[in-house]
Parts: structure tokens; C-alpha cells; sequence
């Protein structure tokens, strides 16, 4: 049985938010996601700071020992690490209808959960957020992504509440069985 004190300690240690801060935190990557749902490409990178980080670690399977070994590094090989010209790059190749693993486009729906807040003494916000992205591609190809993002949020005066400043996306795959990783996350 718990004791009043430990649950007092327990809840301490989440890090609560304020629930307005949490439902627009939320709100803001529903949006986010129906952009991106919606092949909104061109206004989805303007959610992006121009000093942004996006990128993609490698995920090796390690003996439990080892097991903060298991996702590469800020500095190791990554899936994809792009600035903000990069990623403009690559949303400029997916909508010129040049990129031959998205023409025709793919159909993906995102489901974001389990979205932790926790608010940085410089008034940014960290995020931590589980993800599975569904993909449909021509008749039969079928795919999905899973595993967490972790953003920095930076607070924003203009059109959305926030911008991303930094966003690494984890995979709980260690092999990636897609033909390609030409989605953004």
C-alpha cells in the first residue's frame, strides 16, 4: 500500500504542467500533424526555428548492460540531420512532384501520445512525445513508424503558439523496413 507521503513524492516527480499549457502544447502538434496528414508541407516548415536541428539517431540493439549505447549520438551516424535549409531541401523535393518515392504522394495518418511537458528556465519547453505514423503508398505498400520525438519548443507571437527549435526523432525499430524514410515525423 502507498502511503499518502509517497504518492505526494510520486506526483511531485512529474513534473506537472498547467493544464492550459498542456492542452495547448497538444493542440499545437494535432495541428501539426494534420499539416503534415494533409501534405501541407510548405506550412509545416514554418513551424521550424531558422537555427532548427532535425534529426534522426541510429538505434543499434545493445545487451542490457549497454543499453544507453543503444541510440546513437549527437555527433555519431544518424538516418537524417538537417538544418533548416535541408529540411526546405526536402520539402521542396517532395512537392515537385520529382521525388519518386512520394509521387503519387503517400497517405499517412500520425497519432501522437502520451505528450510530456516540461517547462526550461529560458521559457522554452521540452517535449517528449510517442508517435506511430501509418503509411499507404500505391495499392499495397503498407508502413508504420514508431517511437518518440523530443522537441524544444520556442514560444512564438506570430500564427502558431510555438516553433520547434530542435527535434530529435527516436525509432523503436532497429531495422527500418520501409523502402524509404521521405516522411517527416
Amino acid at each position: 500500500m502507498t502511503s499518502p507521503a509517497q504518492a505526494t513524492e510520486a506526483a511531485s516527480a512529474l513534473h506537472a504542467v498547467r493544464p492550459e499549457l498542456q492542452i495547448r502544447v497538444e493542440q499545437f502538434y494535432a495541428a501539426e500533424a494534420e499539416l503534415l496528414d494533409d501534405n501541407r508541407f510548405d506550412e509545416w516548415i514554418e513551424l521550424f526555428t531558422e537555427d532548427t536541428r532535425y534529426w534522426i539517431p541510429t538505434r543499434n540493439t545493445m545487451p542490457i548492460r549497454e543499453r544507453h549505447l543503444q541510440v546513437s549520438g549527437p555527433t555519431d551516424n544518424t538516418i537524417v540531420d538537417d538544418d533548416k535549409t535541408m529540411l526546405r531541401g526536402r520539402v521542396r523535393r517532395q512537392t515537385s512532384g520529382m521525388q519518386w518515392s512520394e509521387e503519387p504522394p503517400s497517405r499517412t495518418r500520425r497519432i501522437l501520445s502520451s505528450i510530456r511537458v516540461d517547462e526550461l528556465d529560458d521559457g522554452q519547453l521540452a517535449t517528449r512525445t510517442n508517435f506511430y505514423v501509418y503509411r499507404s503508398r500505391l495499392e499495397r505498400h503498407q508502413d508504420w513508424f514508431v517511437g518518440e520525438r523530443f522537441d524544444t519548443l520556442r514560444p512564438s507571437e506570430e500564427g502558431y503558439p510555438y516553433r520547434i527549435a530542435d527535434r530529435r526523432i527516436v525509432f523503436d525499430q532497429t531495422t527500418l523496413l520501409s523502402p524509404s524514410v521521405s516522411l517527416f515525423f
